[in-house]
């Protein structure tokens, strides 16, 4: 294939225009505790927050679940189809279209205790909304059974540099009860992504294989300027560079326990204190899988029960049994 320069280069607003849903309603659920927290010899930006305290001092992970519920649309179907739907509902009235584009969303989760979808779709909601990072890659919609987990990074995001470099993020999320093992597994998870050597047998070639065909931003001359740098026969395949976005939740005893309650700042302030030990953790283990050097946008969730979340993400769902 020939190029000429009829494609313009991408910037930075070609790709927050992707992002399908502007306002911070991330505010409503979970307060900020730190972000862009720092850890020598690294280059990780780590950032931290807890689940948002009501005015009677409680905390509800069946709220932040069911706020979650509100994405699988955006998350799980292609930019294309749903404008297909909204022109159908335009033409039509009412929201049929929409409405069967959400039932088919939901059939792509999993109904298994022990997913981790719960977990891929509040990563999706921290990359696009906190971190401004829009999804390019829709892997939900590439599933053959709901019942099989997708193989491959959690997440696909992207940005790009005033220079015209893109930034792939590749994602993983760890939903579990301890916070160093959710630290552990998922930066163990991202390493292949990160640093194996080009070619054909890398973990990530499926996903950049994927990316050239599908890679998304929504318009037409969008798409064709981003899967360039995923096309072997351009130059722009050389004008990449591999980052990450992760999320870990685990749990926290800062919370209140069953039937007590809290101040506002109390969960903030705990969590605060306490970073200062999963950071070191994290810190830690970009060494030992010899990830310092790595660009990781590193999210953490501490959560009063890890479990309980997974559990409230499957009934808000409709999924749990």
């Amino acid at each position: 294939m020939v190029y000429t320069n009829v494609l313009a280069p991408l910037s930075l607003a070609d790709f927050r225009q992707a992002i399908e849903s502007k306002p911070n309603t991330l505010e409503v659920h979970l307060d900020l505790v730190e972000r862009d927290v720092e850890i020598a010899g690294c280059k990780v930006r780590l950032h931290c927050h807890c689940l948002k305290v009501d005015a009677d001092g409680r905390v509800s992970t069946a709220r932040l679940a069911e706020f979650i519920r509100t994405a699988v649309i955006d998350y799980a179907i292609p930019h294309e189809t749903r404008q297909r739907a909204k022109e159908r509902d335009g033409r039509e009235g009412g929201f049929a279209a929409t409405i069967e584009l959400y039932h088919r969303a939901l059939g792509t989760f999993t109904d298994l205790k022990t997913s981790g979808e719960g977990g891929e779709l509040l990563l999706y909601l921290l990359a696009e909304r906190f971190l401004g990072l829009p999804q390019i890659l829709c892997k939900m919609s590439l599933k053959t059974s709901a019942q099989v987990h997708y193989h491959g990074a959690d997440g696909v995001y992207a940005d790009v540099d005033e220079d015209g470099v893109l930034n792939l993020y590749w994602g993983e999320s760890k939903i579990h009860s301890d916070a160093a093992k959710a630290i552990r597994e998922c930066l163990s998870s991202l390493k292949p992504f990160l640093d194996e050597e080009e070619g054909e047998a890398a973990k990530r070639e499926r996903d950049l294989v994927l990316l050239s065909e599908r890679a998304d931003l929504g318009k037409p001359e969008l798409n064709a300027s981003l899967r360039r740098f995923f096309d072997q026969t351009d130059p722009l395949v050389k004008r990449k560079r591999y980052r990450a976005v992760a999320l870990v939740g685990f749990d926290s005893d800062d919370y209140p326990v069953a039937g007590s309650k809290c101040g506002a700042n109390e969960i903030i302030d705990a969590s605060r204190e306490a970073l200062k030990k999963w950071s070191k953790n994290v810190g830690s283990r970009l060494v030992l899988e010899k990830l310092a050097d790595c660009r990781i946008e590193f999210l953490c969730l501490p959560l009063p029960n890890a479990e309980a979340f997974r559990t409230a993400v499957l009934a808000s769902l409709g999924l749990a049994k």
